[in-house]
């Protein structure tokens, strides 16, 4: 079966967001209440790639996303660094 593209989730604030995101990234603010009821709608047989402003609140993400089955996660860290290793571009707004 042929991969499907990997979905690209920011988990920082939307004020984080809309200063800059990697084009096309799905906001999912780690830090809002319904984060948990955010990651419960995602598909767990998908593919998904993570990051945030520094690491520290991706690989949090990553963990309970983790817990609630979701399996095929990469934590990028950074955004810069999420732009550097998947060559999607950072854009506003």
């Amino acid at each position: 079966p042929r991969r499907r593209c990997p979905m690209i989730i920011d988990v920082r604030t939307p004020e984080e967001f809309a200063a800059g995101h990697l084009d096309g990234a799905l906001l999912v603010d780690f830090k809002s209440p319904s984060f948990d009821a955010e990651i419960a709608k995602l598909d767990p047989s998908a593919s998904y790639i993570i990051y945030c402003r520094s690491g520290n609140r991706s690989a949090q993400a990553a963990e309970r996303m983790r817990g609630i089955g979701i399996e095929d996660i990469t934590d990028l860290g950074s955004l810069e660094n999420a732009s550097a290793q998947t060559g999607v571009a950072i854009v506003q707004g």
